[in-house]
């Protein structure tokens, strides 16, 4: 997708009260091309639509495997009761590639169904807890209020008796 010109802006907003705006209009659309191609590494949008089959934490061969997009992160570290809720080396993701990609694979006994997980990330100029953006599920701390990523991995998962 490429951004309009003014004479195809002008054509399609064919509204005379839109007139003295349409470069605003290109200036936001070109803008939102921008994001969109930052967003999608030159995949597509449907591509960026289905990240959580590639991003977040998925068991496969008898490994966990979690990834996440952080683009300006400087390190990250899965943290939780595995590691006493601190970010130690044996947790810390392996940036993949200067899109923003992180991952790290952990041996099966490292997470349970149930667990409870967040990030440890470090940026330029700060450091927090963050919770990962495609997780799957959610959990609130009654007295802390503080929200986790659970592990969601029940021995015997839901299955669906609605035919498609």
């Amino acid at each position: 997708m490429k951004p309009c010109s003014r004479d195809r802006l002008s054509t399609f907003f064919n509204d005379p009260y839109l007139e003295p705006y349409l470069d605003i209009i290109r200036r936001r659309h070109a803008r939102a091309i921008a994001v969109e191609r930052k967003l999608t590494a030159r995949k597509s949008i449907a591509d960026f639509a289905s990240g959580h089959e590639f991003f977040g934490l998925h068991y496969k061969n008898g490994h966990w495997i979690f990834r996440e997009w952080a683009p300006n992160a400087e390190a990250i570290f899965l943290i939780g009761p595995f590691s006493d809720w601190k970010p130690l080396k044996p947790f810390a993701l392996k940036r993949l590639d200067d899109y923003g990609r992180w991952e790290i694979v952990l041996p099966s006994r490292t997470l349970k169904h149930g667990d409870l997980y967040r990030l440890y990330v470090k940026w330029k100029g700060g450091e927090g807890e963050r919770i990962p953006a495609w997780t799957r599920r959610v959990v609130q701390d009654e007295n802390t209020k503080m929200f986790s990523a659970q592990v969601w991995a029940p021995q015997y998962p839901y299955k669906w008796h609605i035919k498609k």
